[in-house]
């Protein structure tokens, strides 16, 4: 899919984001993050905590491109899809997982299912603080006027 497609579909908007509106994302990434690390967080709650840092991460690849996704059934999925137009391939692998990752959050978070292990949520929140990382590399590097502050 690319951008055009996402465009003609309706599942994205041209959007022109602001330094304001990315900090603003980042601080949502750094409590989410922070909330995923605190001892005692149930596997399933720092599951869906350490995924909703990954989806407000990918929309930060989806801003600094000039979109935003449209709120509709299947949002997520095309969040990452566009995290995967704005980085590249080599980010396939980890959005791959993340979109797997999604149908549990959806099982914990809308069928109150208890689905996650401790395993799977301390993988997870490893692999949130490893994308946000390269995506603030990426943003750095290609969007520079909208990196962060140091």
């Amino acid at each position: 899919m690319s951008w055009k497609q996402l465009l003609a579909r309706g599942e994205i908007k041209a959007h022109q984001t602001s330094k304001q509106e990315i900090d603003n994302i980042r601080s949502l990434i750094a409590r989410d993050l922070a909330d995923a690390s605190l001892p005692g967080l149930s596997a399933d709650r720092c599951f869906a905590t350490a995924y909703n840092a990954v989806l407000q991460t990918s929309k930060i690849c989806i801003a600094c491109s000039g979109y935003r996704v449209t709120a509709r059934a299947g949002h997520h999925a095309v969040t990452f899809e566009g995290a995967n137009l704005a980085i590249g391939a080599k980010i396939l692998s980890l959005t791959d997982y993340f979109d797997a990752c999604r149908r549990k959050r959806n099982l914990i978070d809308y069928d109150n299912s208890s689905v996650a292990s401790e395993t799977e949520a301390e993988e997870l929140l490893k692999k949130a603080y490893e994308f946000h990382a390269l995506v603030e590399k990426w943003v750095a590097v290609n969007h520079a006027i909208w990196k962060a502050d140091r």
